[in-house]
């Protein structure tokens, strides 16, 4: 592995409006200073937490997806985040994982927010994705997901790490942001694994408020940088050498619980 650039966007988002939001995020991977190997964007990117996909979602390779394509293209970036998508008459909270050569990944939300009743407008997927960038393993997951260890608990049956970077893209009230801290530091302690969480800030059409949060956390939980309550463009560089070291040091997957997901 070499080392890691990611960029991470927090942004208000307009509310169900699809050309003023790929518009603002356009201009603000353009603020991006230095080159990155990857810029994280939130959940719903698009359009906001909405469970009216019905004239929001998209086929793939329409308007947004096109957008990602050309945005990974000119910053020689992969680009990730969510959107709805429109698929053989159902609707999915995908995520792409963009490449800059056009090639792509996707994943579609596998835990449903039934207390907003996205179980009821959207189709759960039923596949974990890993890529890789620069020699790195990423599990990139979807905001709900966050509170499911199982889901993205690191462990092969080789005693190997399946992954080295794990990240979560939301839309995660302002109300519930102790929990979104508190479980992130888990997810890295437990996975022996860096995370990157990208949250949007603002307040939604339905006045749910969001204070934002994102944050870059180590392999130790130790929080490496978390910002709230404002818009932020932030670049971290994750050291390969540092997660080895420890990841050697301290083995503490050759001890995991033995068992399968379904």
């Amino acid at each position: 592995m070499q080392d890691l650039s990611i960029c991470l966007i927090q942004a208000d988002l307009y509310w169900q409006n699809i050309e003023a939001n790929l518009n603002t995020f356009e201009e603000k991977i353009w603020e991006i200073e230095e080159p990155a190997d990857l810029i994280v964007l939130p959940e719903m990117f698009n359009t906001g937490f909405t469970m009216q996909p019905k004239g929001l979602g998209e086929p793939m390779n329409s308007r947004t997806f096109r957008w990602m394509k050309q945005m990974a293209a000119q910053t020689q970036a992969v680009i990730t985040g969510s959107y709805i998508v429109q698929e053989k008459g159902e609707y999915y909270n995908r995520l792409i994982w963009m490449r800059p050569d056009g090639s792509f990944e996707q994943y579609d939300k596998r835990h449903l927010f039934r207390m907003a009743g996205e179980d009821e407008q959207y189709s759960a997927g039923g596949q974990r994705l890993i890529v890789e960038l620069k020699g790195w393993k990423v599990c990139p997951l979807v905001c709900y997901d966050l509170r499911f260890p199982v889901w993205s608990r690191n462990f092969s049956e080789q005693d190997d790490l399946p992954y080295d970077l794990l990240i979560y893209v939301a839309n995660w009230p302002e109300p519930r942001v102790n929990a979104w801290d508190k479980l992130l530091e888990a997810r890295a302690i437990e996975n022996l694994c860096y995370v990157a969480a990208v949250n949007r800030v603002g307040v939604d059409g339905n006045e749910v408020p969001y204070c934002g949060s994102s944050a870059m956390i180590d392999f130790k939980g130790e929080v490496l940088f978390r910002v709230r309550d404002v818009e932020s463009i932030s670049r971290h560089e994750i050291s390969a050498a540092a997660l080895e070291a420890f990841r050697e040091k301290f083995p503490a997957h050759l001890d995991q619980d033995r068992f399968r997901v379904e």
